[in-house]
């Protein structure tokens, strides 16, 4: 992986939200497998950035714009994601074990198969969101809104499901064993096979 030094990082930025904002010197984000472990990009707009496999871990990405990045396989393991907007953000199979989402939206992201092993999610937007073969065990999904997501034989064993909306959700064959499942929504959701 490759280090990416502070002021480069914030060149890089910079570049991005130019290209975002459509003007001739902008430049699209390109930091597929970067090294920024404990990275500061709080608030930080990466919409439509390209992060693949990077290396996230211990970042502060708290109310960073993510949405439609690519995050597949990246590695955000306690990474700081708190209020962030990952709408349509691509996160297939990445490493997410520990990370705070908590209030993140991750409406329509692409979810599938990825870590987030004791993440936080509470009161996280999952709405239509990927969560096929997801890991979501000891996750924090409090208040959260999953309706209408996919979580084909997904594993929720443990998980703290408190309140939590699967209103039209795919549950089939996925694992609620163990989960707190108090006050659960689940009206309308495909429970073929799920295991509670």
């Amino acid at each position: 992986m490759s280090n990416i030094p502070k002021k480069q990082l914030a060149k890089i930025i910079s570049a991005h939200k130019a290209w975002l904002n459509g003007k001739p010197q902008g430049k699209k984000a390109r930091l597929a497998g970067a090294n920024l472990g404990g990275a500061n990009l709080a608030g930080a707009n990466l919409s439509g950035a390209f992060l693949l496999g990077a290396n996230l871990a211990g970042a502060n990405l708290s109310k960073a714009d993510l949405s439609g990045a690519n995050l597949s396989g990246a590695f955000l393991l306690g990474a700081n994601l708190a209020g962030a907007n990952l709408a349509g953000a691509k996160l297939f199979k990445a490493i997410l074990i520990e990370s705070d989402l908590s209030g993140a939206n991750l409406a329509g992201a692409n979810l599938a198969g990825a870590m987030l092993f004791k993440a936080n999610l509470f009161e996280a937007n999952l709405s239509g969101a990927d969560l096929r073969l997801a890991n979501l065990a000891w996750a924090n999904l409090r208040l959260a809104i999953l309706a209408g997501a996919n979580l084909f034989e997904a594993n929720l064993s443990d998980a703290h499901l408190r309140w939590t909306c699967f209103t039209a959700a795919n549950l089939a064959g996925a694992s609620l064993f163990k989960a707190d499942t108090f006050g659960i929504v689940l009206t309308g959701a495909d429970l073929t096979g799920c295991r509670f």
